[in-house]
């Protein structure tokens, strides 16, 4: 019948349909160069120092907010009077979403040393960029912390200022192990969710990438926060030691930077070898 849509025509409306996760075959697609070690121009670019000042404010701000959660759920009478553990790992996650998203354009939402030193292993910047995010991430945390107990100096310090410690009846190779496996999850979801492959694949996903980094990051806290704290992020745990500054928080300090690196190596080499096997891709 004229003007009646023809139903068998949504059949076979795409003749060259492909089973779900091949479409990638169909699309060009050229594997970016590896970014140099060292590049002396970016030092004069206004880009990088903002990319800099922006991973500073975004550190500032996760360690404001999520340390200043962990202090109100110490000081509640019980968890119940408190958003408790579940609620620290939401702010810890949902804070991660809510800056990478702000940040992603601007110096590629990093927050994070070890999201940063996996990023530089698989080549995704260089060498120069990532010491300058480290040490504008670690001054970000540091004076994160600081305006908390400018906040509340008393309880801070009655309260542990949200320093990471292995906790009692756990070894120091069990928060090690805990550490390695945490930012693994974290870095490894990183490299997944920013794949540039993926993204020329499925042009929704880097819409979609701060999600399932956020997420990450609260499902990690749950696991681990009875065992270490949680630190997964060596800035984190810097800035909460030296404003704390008590022995007992630097015990362990070395746990929260050995076990976050290795991690984050770990995920680089997984997702760079096996998943997407570039070592061993041809030139051609």
């Amino acid at each position: 019948m004229e003007g009646k849509e023809d139903v068998r025509l949504g059949a076979n409306k795409y003749s060259e349909r492909q089973p779900l996760g091949t479409s990638a075959q169909s699309k060009d697609y050229k594997e970016p160069p590896p970014a140099p070690l060292f590049e002396p121009g970016e030092l004069q670019s206004w880009s990088f120092w903002r990319a800099g000042i922006a991973e500073f404010m975004a550190t500032f701000l996760f360690l404001y907010i999520t340390v200043l959660t962990v202090m109100g759920v110490k000081r509640a009478p019980n968890m119940c009077a408190s958003v408790g553990i579940q609620g620290i790992a939401w702010a810890f996650g949902g804070m991660i979403f809510a800056l990478v998203y702000c940040t992603a354009g601007i110096s590629g939402g990093h927050i994070n040393p070890a999201v940063t030193f996996g990023l530089l292993l698989a080549r995704k910047l260089s060498l120069s960029r990532a010491v300058f995010y480290m040490i504008m991430q670690c001054l970000g945390a540091i004076c994160g912390a600081g305006v908390v107990k400018g906040f509340q100096p008393n309880i801070y310090e009655i309260q542990g200022g949200g320093a990471n410690v292995v906790n009692h009846g756990y070894t120091k190779g069990d928060g090690l192990g805990a550490e390695i496996v945490g930012t693994f999850v974290l870095v490894y979801t990183v490299f997944s969710a920013t794949d540039a492959k993926r993204s020329a694949r499925d042009s929704h996903v880097p819409i979609l990438a701060p999600l399932p980094i956020g997420f990450a990051v609260f499902l990690v806290h749950l696991a681990t926060i009875p065992i270490t704290g949680t630190g997964i992020n060596p800035a984190r745990s810097l800035g909460a030691a030296i404003i704390y500054n008590k022995d007992h928080a630097w015990d362990h300090h070395w746990v929260f930077w050995v076990g976050p690196f290795i991690g984050a190596a770990l995920a680089a080499l997984y997702h760079q070898v096996v998943i997407r096997a570039i070592s061993f891709k041809s030139g051609s």
